[in-house]
């Protein structure tokens, strides 16, 4: 299963082209994140932080006022990591595709910590089939 963003775009995302600035699909990316991490009935409320971002831009996007969708969903769940893949997309169109490996942090105790078995059935849900006949 596949968690789905609608994602606003705003005149300060843009260059001085009218495209969105490559940055920005960073802030998108953590947008769609937290709209997927951080909901009230599914929530890592003990903390997280990003280890790693790798983006690669397919296209320009174009400045408009509706949203862009951006799909994520889990490629990977380790002991004390996991990793989240994305795509920023108008239907087949496919601006960016991006993946970011997240650990879950303790905030008190400053030290990253493992998934709890919650967590774990939770991404689990959003892990991408395709995904794991390829990894099969």
């Amino acid at each position: 299963m596949r968690h789905i963003y609608r994602c606003p775009l705003r005149w300060a995302d843009m260059d001085a082209y009218g495209h969105v600035n490559n940055v920005v699909f960073l802030r998108y990316l953590e947008e769609a994140r937290i709209d997927f991490l951080f909901r009230p009935e599914k929530d890592f409320q003990q903390g997280s932080v990003v280890a790693r971002h790798e983006i690669d831009y397919k296209r320009q996007l174009v400045h408009r006022h509706h949203p862009v969708d951006i799909e994520l969903w889990v490629t990977e769940i380790r002991a004390a990591s996991f990793t989240i893949t994305y795509e920023v997309k108008d239907g087949d169109v496919v601006y960016v595709r991006a993946s970011t490996v997240i650990v879950p942090f303790d905030f008190q105790t400053q030290r990253p910590r493992r998934i709890t078995a919650e967590e774990r059935e939770f991404l689990r849900e959003y892990t991408d089939e395709k995904e794991e006949a390829v990894a099969a």
